[in-house]
C-alpha cells in the first residue's frame, strides 16, 4: 500500500484512486480469512474490520489529493517518503520480530526499514519527475529519509499501533518542512550523524538513561543538530544528554530514598527530552533557515547555547543538589524538605554553574557566537538565569498550575532569551 505512493507523479490527479479503492475493498470485502489475518492490527480482530489498514489507506489518499493540488501542493517526495517510512518501518520491525523480541532491536528494525523505504520512495519520485543530479542529491535524500523514519518511529511509540494514519500525516508535513528549508547537506556530515547518533542512542537505552521514545527523540534531535548546525552544535547538545543522563543515574538509590529521584528509574522520556531541548531545536532549525528569515545566525547560536546551558545547569543543580541536606526555598530562603519544588542548595547551585560553564566552553569553541570569552560569558549568563527561573517557577506555580515539563520548557526559553538579549545589547556575534 505504501509503495503505491511512488506512482503518484505518474497518476497525477488520480493518485488518490488506488488508496481509496484499497480502503473500500478492505473495509467491505475483507472480513475474515488469510488476508484478514495478515492485515489485521491489534483490535481489528475483535471488531472484525481492518480499521487500521483502512485508516492508513484513507490518510494516504488524502495526502495524494493534497500532492495533486494546483497551488502549493505537498511535494511528491514528501508524500512518498512518509508513506514508505511507515510501510518500510512496519516491514522492518516485522522482519526483526521473527528473530528477536528485544525492544531496541525492534525499533532499530523499524528505523532501518523506514529509512530504506523513504530513500527508495524519494528516488522513485525524482526519476519520474525528471529530477537530475540524483547522485549529487543523495546526502540530502538520506537525511530526509532518516528524519522521516525516526519521526515515524517516534510517533508510533507515542500512539497506538493502529494509528499509522496519524503517523504518515505528521511525517509527510515534517519532511515537507525540511524540503522547504533546503539545507546544505554533505555526505560526510550525514554519515557521521547517522553513525554517532545511532550509537549514542543505543548507549542511552542500554544504560537506562532514556526510554525508547526518549531515545528516539534524543537521536532525532542530535541528528538535526549535527546536520543543520554542525559538529559544534552537536557536541554542545550531546554534552547535556550525556552528562544530564549520567547525573540522573548517579547515586540513584540514595536519591530515591530521599524522594528526589527522576521518575521511571532515571530513564528520560519524550516529554522530558523535548521540554529541555525544544527551544534548542527551534534555534538550530532557525539557524539553517537564516537565509529565509533574515536574522543573524549568531543569534540563533546564542539561543541554542543559552537553552542548552539552562537545561544542563538545571539538571545538575537538581540531581546533585538533591543529595544534600538543608535545601532552602528560593523565594524565602527558609528551610524546606528535600524534593520541594523551588528548593535549592548551595552545592546544587555550584553544580549548575559548572554545567553552564561546560556548555559555554563547548559553544565558544564550536559554535558561531563571536568572541569566545564574551560569547561564552553570555551563554553562562543565560544558563544561570534560566536555572534561576526554573527554581522561581517551581516555588511559585509548579504543581497545582503547571507541571515540571512545562517549567523546564519555560526555563530553557528564558535562558535562550537572556542570552540573545545580552548578545544584542553587547553587540557580540552580530
Amino acid at each position: 500500500m505504501a509503495a503505491v505512493a511512488v506512482l503518484a507523479p505518474a497518476l497525477g490527479d488520480a493518485a488518490a484512486v488506488p488508496f481509496l479503492a484499497a480502503a473500500g475493498l478492505a473495509f467491505f470485502g475483507v472480513r475474515d480469512g488469510e488476508w484478514f489475518e495478515t492485515l489485521a492490527l491489534p483490535g481489528d480482530r475483535e471488531e472484525e474490520r481492518l480499521y487500521g489498514f483502512v485508516a492508513f489507506a484513507l490518510a494516504t489518499a488524502g495526502l495524494a489529493l493534497f500532492a495533486s493540488l494546483p497551488r502549493e501542493p505537498l511535494p511528491y517526495e514528501a508524500f512518498a517518503a512518509a508513506a514508505l517510512a511507515v510501510g518500510g518501518g512496519r516491514l522492518g520491525r516485522a522482519v526483526v520480530a521473527g528473530r528477536s523480541t528485544d525492544e531496541f532491536s525492534l525499533v532499530a528494525g523499524y528505523v532501518a526499514g523506514g529509512t530504506l523505504g523513504a530513500l527508495a520512495g524519494q528516488a522513485g519520485v525524482l526519476l519520474q519527475t525528471g529530477g537530475t543530479g540524483l547522485v549529487d542529491r543523495l546526502p540530502e535524500l538520506v537525511f530526509l529519509a532518516a528524519v522521516a523514519a525516526l519521526a515515524a518511529a517516534l510517533v508510533r511509540s507515542l500512539v497506538f499501533d493502529r494509528d499509522a494514519h496519524i503517523t504518515v500525516i505528521l511525517v509527510a508535513f515534517a519532511v515537507w518542512g525540511f524540503i522547504a528549508l533546503d539545507p546544505t547537506v554533505t555526505g560526510r556530515i550525514v554519515a557521521f550523524g547517522l553513525v554517532v547518533t545511532g550509537a549514542l542512542g543505543y548507549v542511552s537505552f542500554a544504560l537506562g538513561t532514556a526510554s525508547v521514545p526518549g531515545m528516539l527523540t534524543g537521536v532525532l534531535s542530535a541528528l538535526l543538530a549535527v546536520v543543520l548546525g554542525g559538529v559544534g552544535w552537536f557536541a554542545t547538545l550531546m554534552s547535556f544528554y550525556a552528562v544530564g543522563g549520567l547525573a540522573s543515574k548517579y547515586r540513584f538509590d540514595e536519591k530515591a530514598d530521599r524522594g528526589v529521584a527522576q521518575e521511571n528509574e532515571g530513564a528520560r522520556g519524550t516529554g522530558n527530552v523535548l521540554a529541555n531541548s525544544a527551544v534548542a531545536l527551534v534555534a538550530v532549525v532557525g539557524f539553517a533557515a537564516t537565509a529565509h528569515v533574515g536574522v543573524p545566525g549568531a543569534l540563533f547560536g546564542f539561543a541554542f547555547a543559552g537553552a542548552t546551558a539552562t537545561a544542563m545547569a538545571d539538571t545538575l543543580s537538581s540531581e546533585i543538589g538533591g543529595l544534600f541536606d538543608g535545601p532552602r526555598l528560593v523565594t524565602t530562603l527558609r528551610r524546606v524538605e528535600p524534593g520541594t519544588d523551588g528548593a535549592v542548595t548551595w552545592q546544587g547551585e555550584l553544580a549548575g554553574l559548572a554545567g553552564a560553564l561546560l556548555v559555554a566552553g563547548l559553544a565558544a569553541v564550536g559554535m558561531p557566537i563571536g568572541d569566545p570569552i564574551g560569547g561564552g560569558g553570555i551563554v553562562v549568563l543565560g544558563g544561570v538565569a534560566g536555572m534561576t527561573v526554573d527554581s522561581l517557577l517551581g516555588a511559585l506555580i509548579e504543581g497545582e498550575r503547571i507541571g515540571n515539563q512545562a517549567v523546564n520548557f519555560l526555563a530553557t526559553l528564558s535562558g535562550a532569551l537572556v542570552a540573545v538579549v545580552a548578545a544584542v545589547a553587547l553587540g557580540v556575534g552580530s
